[in-house]
């Protein structure tokens, strides 16, 4: 009985430890912006496309991108490179992205969201449509 009983318990922690290990694949993908740092997009045209190696943004403006590693719960990316542009209203949440991005931020989900935290910014997002 309590070989079975550890049998049971050992499959069920190697279940478990294979649904965490699957959250990065989870990552993958187009996303879209629900809130930066709290406040809803200036823009209705944002976007975060998560690539294996690779990782670009757009807050309504410029292009951000580079590469990407995804270790544990954090997304390791840079360097990072932007377009230039200057676009009235939406450079302080492009800097906001920019800077969030540049710290590695840690991701989560929850309710089907996407929730990205590191250095002084956080977001929020929903699976593209």
């Amino acid at each position: 009985m309590n070989r079975a009983l550890a049998l049971m318990i050992a499959l069920l922690l190697s279940a478990c430890a294979t649904a965490k290990g699957a959250q990065p694949s989870q990552a993958l993908g187009d996303w879209q912006f629900v809130s930066i740092d709290g406040h809803k997009p200036v823009s209705g045209k944002t976007s975060l496309t998560i690539a294996p190696g690779r990782i670009g943004a757009n807050v309504g403006c410029n292009g951000l991108g580079g590469d990407l590693r995804i270790e544990g719960n954090r997304l390791m990316a840079g360097p990072l490179i932007s377009t230039m542009m200057y676009c009235d209203g939406v450079m302080e949440q492009e800097r906001a992205v920019s800077e969030l991005l540049a710290a590695n931020p840690e991701f989560r989900f929850e309710n089907g969201r996407l929730l990205l935290s590191g250095g002084k910014h956080s977001a929020e997002l929903k699976p593209a449509s």
